[in-house]
C-alpha cells in the first residue's frame, strides 16, 4: 500500500501539503487544481488513508472464574487471551477484574464491560447501576439489558445426536457436567443435557441410564463418569456418547482405553470445543469447533458499537459451528 511520501512524490507537492489535503484539513488554503492532482496520485498508487481507532478507557473485564476453572477448561483460557490481543489491537484499555475481588471492586466509572463466567442476580443489577454498556461471553445472563455471544449449543446438540443416528446409532448415551446457579449456590441441569434429553426423547431414543452428569466440566469428571457408566452399564454400554466438552471426553477417552473398550468400534465419541489437545488424543476426537476468536471478535464489536456509535438495542449473537471429524467415530 503507498505512503503519503509516495504520494507526495507522484504529484510533485510537499509531503506536510500532501498529508493535510488527503487529512481535509479545514485551515488548508489550496486550489481545486492542487486537490485533484493530490487526489489522482493517490487514487492511482491505489493509497488509503489509515484510520486511527480512538482510545476507548475505563472498560472492564470481569473474569469471573476461579484458577481452577480455567485450568480444568481452556476454551475459558482462549476467550481470555483473545479478548485482551483484541483489546489492545482495538486501543481498548482494558482492566481485569476477578470474581475473588467481587463485583464491588468495579470502578463506578467505567465506561463499559466485556464479561466471561457466572453472575447471580445481585451482581448484575449492580452492573446496570454503573453501566449500559456490557457484553457477555459464552452466556446470556441479561438480554434484556446486555449484549451477549455465545455458541449455539442447542443446535450443536441436535447435530451430534443426528450425526449418530445417520451413523446407525440408536442407543446413545450423554456425559456432560452441570451449571451452577450462582443465586441458589445449587448445581442444575446444564443446557446440552436438557436439549439431549427432549431432543431423543422426540426420536422414542432417550435411555436414562445412559445418562451421567456431575458439576465439572473437568478431565477428572469425565473419567469418573465413563467408569462409572461402565461399571453400571457393562454390556450395556451404549454405542455412542455425545460429551459435552473436549476436557471431559478427555477423561472419558482414558477411562474407555483402561478398560479396552474399542474407540469407535464399541463406543463412538463427539465432543464440543475441538481445544488444541483434541487431535492429539488416542484416538484423535471428533468434536465441534467452536471458534473462540470470533466470538470474542464479536464482544469488541459489540461493546464498541455500544459505546461509540451509541446503539440501544440490545444484541445476542449466536455462533455456528463445524463438525471436525476424526477416529473417534
Amino acid at each position: 500500500m503507498a505512503t503519503i511520501t509516495e504520494v507526495a512524490q507522484e504529484a510533485g507537492y510537499s509531503i506536510a501539503t500532501v498529508s493535510r489535503v488527503l487529512n481535509n484539513d479545514p485551515k488548508l488554503s489550496v486550489g481545486d487544481e492542487t486537490r485533484e492532482k493530490i487526489f489522482e496520485a493517490a487514487d492511482k498508487l491505489n493509497y488509503r488513508k489509515k484510520l486511527v481507532q480512538p482510545q476507548v478507557k475505563n472498560i472492564a473485564f470481569l473474569y469471573w472464574l476461579t484458577d481452577k476453572e480455567e485450568l480444568e477448561d481452556v476454551y475459558f483460557k482462549q476467550m481470555r487471551l483473545e479478548i485482551e490481543t483484541l483489546a489492545k489491537k482495538n486501543n481498548i484499555e482494558l482492566t481485569t477484574y476477578k470474581i475473588s475481588e467481587g463485583i464491588k471492586k468495579i470502578p463506578t466509572n467505567i465506561e463499559g464491560f466485556i464479561a466471561i463466567g457466572g453472575f447471580s442476580s445481585k451482581e448484575l443489577t449492580y452492573l446496570r447501576k454503573l453501566t449500559s454498556c456490557g457484553v457477555f461471553l459464552d452466556t446470556t445472563p441479561d438480554p434484556d439489558h446486555y449484549d451477549s455471544v455465545r455458541p449455539d449449543l442447542i443446535r450443536i446438540t441436535e447435530r451430534a445426536v443426528d450425526f449418530f443416528m445417520e451413523k446407525g446409532h440408536t442407543e446413545i448415551g450423554f456425559i456432560g457436567g452441570n451449571y451452577h446457579n450462582p443465586d441458589t449456590n445449587e448445581d442444575e441441569m446444564d443446557i446440552r443435557e436438557r436439549k439431549f434429553r427432549r431432543y431423543l426423547e422426540s426420536k422414542n431414543l432417550l435411555n436414562e441410564k445412559y445418562i451421567f452428569s456431575k458439576r465439572r466440566f473437568s478431565v477428572e469428571s469425565g473419567y469418573e463418569l465413563m467408569n462409572q457408566a461402565i461399571d453400571e452399564l457393562g454390556d450395556n454400554l451404549p454405542t455412542a456418547f455425545f460429551i459435552a466438552a473436549d476436557p471431559i471426553a478427555v477423561g472419558c477417552l482414558q477411562a474407555l482405553n483402561e478398560k479396552g473398550i474399542a474407540i469407535p468400534e464399541r463406543v463412538s465419541i463427539i465432543s464440543m470445543n475441538n481445544i488444541s489437545v483434541t487431535k492429539y488424543l488416542s484416538p484423535p476426537l471428533t468434536t465441534y469447533a467452536i471458534n473462540t476468536y470470533e466470538m470474542s471478535k464479536s464482544a469488541i464489536e459489540l461493546l464498541l458499537e455500544r459505546i461509540i456509535e451509541k446503539r440501544l438495542i440490545v444484541k445476542t449473537v449466536i455462533i455456528g459451528s463445524s463438525l471436525i471429524v476424526r477416529k473417534s467415530t
